[in-house]
């Protein structure tokens, strides 16, 4: 394992993640028999946390859960993966966050509820009591499950501290793009790459031209993954495609962007580059999707670092 540099800070949620195989979606007023039933801690940036602790980052994140039984399977979690919780607040009042996740049981791909529960009641104060913590990091990295206000203080409080800063804006959502100025890296996929330009993204020119419209809108550098296809990423001084990686048959890909962000944050606090980050972070998400769930999915080191040695 390559010798640690500063830690990440990750802001975002717990939502234990239900997730319910079925041959189809249920349209409004229908049941349908779903084939299986797993739950599992999830939350976007609980994902990103522990599969950056997975990886060998020193890893703090900042939320609020509640002091319920998903919040003590959030707890738990955490102490696994080898989290740092300094920062995590207890909220005694709202109710830890939940998932509704469902997946096709032919191609894995999959549909999306989630309520952010108690995190949303986190406030700015308890983000600036972490300040130090972010000081000292490598980068900081959060989302847009947590109210924008909060993403939008978290962000600037982090570039005040000349920390470099990266926003997966995931999910999409209305006001995302105002976010931009304050992103060293902006992460999106296709469908969230659409929402902020108003662009489609369904080849590679459209992905550098999107990318553009990124960079116009402040983002320092534009980072989209292309599920299938890898990622693109450019810069004022950089462009490149990277293709994925084939680590196996894909069997689920609902936490393949969190494997990526988690992977590319993690090679950033190694001093890599940013196309060897990014290349990391696609093998990071080629292994996640060969497997089911979210963070029980995220790969230890040694599985990415042979992989990365097969297509060396």
């Amino acid at each position: 394992m390559p010798e640690q540099r500063k830690p990440i800070l990750v802001m975002g949620i717990f939502a234990l993640d239900l997730a319910f195989r079925t041959h189809k979606l249920p349209a409004w007023g229908e049941t349908v028999v779903g084939s299986s039933l797993a739950t599992a801690p999830g939350g976007k940036g609980t994902n990103q946390a522990i599969a950056a602790a997975r990886l060998g980052a020193e890893t703090y994140f900042l939320s609020k859960i509640g002091m319920d039984a998903f919040g003590h399977i959030a707890e738990a979690a955490y102490r696994e993966a080898g989290v740092r919780t300094d920062f995590l607040r207890r909220d005694p009042h709202a109710a830890t966050g939940a998932a509704a996740i469902l997946l096709d049981d032919a191609s894995g791909e999959n549909a999306i509820v989630v309520s952010p529960g108690s995190a949303s009641a986190l406030t700015t104060a308890e983000i600036d009591a972490a300040h130090e913590a972010i000081a000292r990091s490598a980068c900081f990295l959060t989302q847009c499950e947590l109210p924008l206000p909060l993403v939008r203080h978290a962000l600037g409080l982090a570039r005040s501290l000349g920390v470099p800063t990266v926003l997966n804006p995931a999910p999409a959502v209305a006001g995302a793009e105002s976010l931009l100025p304050l992103c060293d890296f902006v992460t999106p996929n296709e469908h969230e790459a659409q929402a902020l330009t108003g662009l489609p993204v369904s080849t590679l020119a459209e992905a550098e031209a999107a990318a553009d419209v990124l960079l116009a809108r402040g983002a320092r550098h534009a980072i989209l993954t292309l599920g299938a296809r890898g990622a693109y990423v450019k810069s004022a001084t950089l462009k490149q495609h990277i293709p994925a990686f084939d680590a196996g048959p894909v069997v689920d890909t609902t936490g393949a962007g969190d494997a990526f962000n988690a992977g590319f944050a993690a090679a950033l606090a190694e001093g890599m580059g940013v196309i060897r980050a990014a290349r990391f972070g696609c093998a990071v998400a080629g292994i996640a999707v060969t497997r089911p769930g979210t963070s029980p999915s995220m790969p230890r080191r040694h599985e990415v670092e042979a992989l990365l040695a097969r297509h060396a």
